[in-house]
C-alpha cells in the first residue's frame, strides 16, 4: 500500500522540491494543502488554512503523513501578532485535526532562528534564546507539536539555517542579485561565517524523514562546510567573472544607514530592503552544526555546487 502525506504549504520554494522528489516515488502519494494554488501541481492541490482547523480536517482523510511547511517567515512583517497566529495557533489547529482524523506522523519544519543570535557553532543541545518574533513563534510551534506527542506517534522537527536555491527570493537572493547588479557594498571585515542550506538538500533530507521510524528526533539542517562573507562574496563573483570589490563600510556606519531606514519606513509607510535587522544579521556569526550524520543520510548536492547552479540560472 501506498503512504499517504499532506504537505502544509507545499505549494511554497520547499515544498515545490519536496514535491517533485515524492513525484518520483512509486510508493508514496501526496497531496498539497496551501492557500496559495500550487503552480507545478494544481491537480495535487486543496485549499487549507492552518489558521481553520475545519478546512484541515476536511482535507486529511485517509492521510498518514503530515509535512508541515506552512509558515509566516519575512523578517519584516506586521502586526508580528501574525507570526503567531500562523505559526503558533496553525500548529494547535493541526495537531488538533490530526488527532481527529487518526494521523500518527508529523515532520515540522521550524528555524534555526530559535537560537536567535549564535557566536559559536551550535547543534541541537543550543541555548533556545530567539531575538525575532519569527524564532519566538516557531519554538512556541515545536511545543506545541511536543504536547502533541504520544507514546502511539511519531514527530520531527528540522530546523534549517537561511535555505537558498533557484527560484527563492529570499534574502540570499536578495545578496546575489546585489553582487550581479554590481551595487553590493561589504559591511564589516567579512570574516563571520554564515551556516547556509540548499533547497533540493532541505527536500531530500525531509523525504529522507518519511521513511524513519523513531519517535521524537529535532535536528538542525545544515550544508557544510561554512563560508565567511569574504569567501562567499569571492565564489559568487568567480562564477560571475568578476573581480571583488575591496571596499568596505565599518559595521558602525552600515548599522547607522540600517536604522535611518527603519525610521523612514514608519514615516513613509514602505518598506525598504534595507533595515537595522537586515544588517545585523548580515553582520552576525551564524553558525550551526547537525546531528544528520549519524542518520546516514547523503546530501545530493554540495553546498558550493548548489550555490553555483543558483547563480548561473538567477543571472
Amino acid at each position: 500500500m501506498k503512504k499517504n502525506i499532506a504537505i502544509l504549504g507545499g505549494s511554497g520554494f520547499i515544498g515545490t522540491r519536496l514535491c517533485d522528489r515524492l513525484n518520483k516515488r512509486e510508493d508514496l502519494d501526496f497531496i498539497i494543502l496551501d492557500i496559495y494554488k500550487s503552480e507545478k501541481y494544481p491537480k495535487r492541490w486543496r485549499f487549507a488554512d492552518v489558521r481553520d482547523c475545519a478546512s484541515l480536517v476536511e482535507n486529511l482523510d485517509n492521510v498518514d503523513v503530515v509535512i508541515n511547511l506552512a509558515a509566516e517567515h519575512r523578517d519584516d512583517i506586521s502586526p508580528t501578532s501574525r507570526y503567531f497566529e500562523t505559526n503558533v495557533t496553525g500548529q494547535e489547529n493541526l495537531c488538533k485535526a490530526m488527532d481527529e482524523c487518526s494521523i500518527k506522523t508529523l515532520i515540522f519544519a521550524s528555524s534555526v532562528a530559535v537560537y536567535g543570535f549564535v557566536t559559536e557553532d551550535t547543534d541541537e543541545e543550543g541555548k533556545i534564546s530567539p531575538f525575532h518574533a519569527y524564532g519566538e513563534s516557531k519554538y512556541k510551534a515545536e511545543l506545541v507539536a511536543q504536547n502533541w506527542l504520544s507514546e502511539d506517534k511519531k514527530l520531527f522537527v528540522v530546523r534549517p539555517t537561511v535555505v537558498f536555491g533557484e527560484g527563492n527570493r529570499g534574502n540570499v537572493y536578495n545578496l546575489l542579485r546585489q553582487i550581479a547588479l554590481g551595487r553590493f557594498l561589504m559591511i564589516g571585515p567579512g570574516k563571520n561565517k554564515k551556516s547556509m542550506a540548499y533547497v533540493e538538500n532541505v527536500a531530500a533530507f525531509i523525504e529522507y524523514l518519511v521513511d524513519r521510524e523513531n519517535k521524537l528526533q529535532i535536528f538542525n539542517y545544515v550544508d557544510k562546510p561554512d563560508f565567511d562573507m569574504n569567501t562567499l562574496i569571492s565564489l559568487v563573483n568567480k562564477v560571475l567573472g568578476r573581480s571583488p570589490s575591496n571596499f568596505r563600510l565599518p559595521y558602525v556606519f552600515g548599522l547607522s544607514v540600517g536604522y535611518f531606514f527603519d525610521v523612514m519606513s514608519i514615516l513613509v509607510r514602505r518598506k525598504f530592503p534595507i533595515s537595522s535587522l537586515r544588517i545585523k544579521k548580515f553582520c552576525a556569526q551564524t553558525q550551526f552544526r547537525s546531528n544528520t550524520d549519524y542518520l546516514g543520510f547523503e546530501k545530493p548536492v554540495t553546498l558550493e555546487e548548489g550555490l553555483t547552479r543558483t547563480i548561473k540560472n538567477e543571472f
